[in-house]
């Protein structure tokens, strides 16, 4: 049985400091989603809390920056396992300090299919269900 779009935003949170398997695309993008309303309310909460000025200074506030420390590790575990997937080492998630190469060849990654059937990360994240 298929998965809700709640359960998949959720299961990296489940998985809270899981680096090893395999995230399927849903996984990834369904937390990003997620991740990415969650840091727009608190966004807002900092507005009202220190003003617009301020947080337009700085980028962001009290309250993005807790959301940013308790999503750490469940949104670096659900990229590494969405690494794993193209059977792909974590540390390939270094790329990212390129300038735009290294966040493109990422992004193509975190789009794309993962390796079908098992790989040395474990077995193909489709094969449960």
């Amino acid at each position: 049985m298929e998965k809700s779009a709640t359960q998949w935003m959720v299961t990296p949170l489940r998985k809270y400091a899981e680096f090893g398997g395999r995230a399927r695309r849903k996984e990834y993008w369904w937390y990003a989603l997620f991740t990415g309303l969650l840091a727009m309310v608190t966004l807002a909460g900092d507005m009202m809390i220190i003003g617009v000025d301020t947080v337009a200074l700085h980028g962001s506030g009290p309250l993005t920056g807790l959301l940013g420390l308790a999503l750490f590790l469940p949104t670096l575990g659900v990229t590494i396992r969405r690494l794993h997937d193209h059977d792909h080492s974590g540390w390939w998630i270094l790329l990212a300090l390129l300038p735009i190469v290294g966040a493109l060849v990422l992004l193509f990654w975190y789009v794309s299919r993962g390796t079908i059937g098992p790989n040395r990360y474990g077995p193909g994240p489709l094969a449960g269900e």
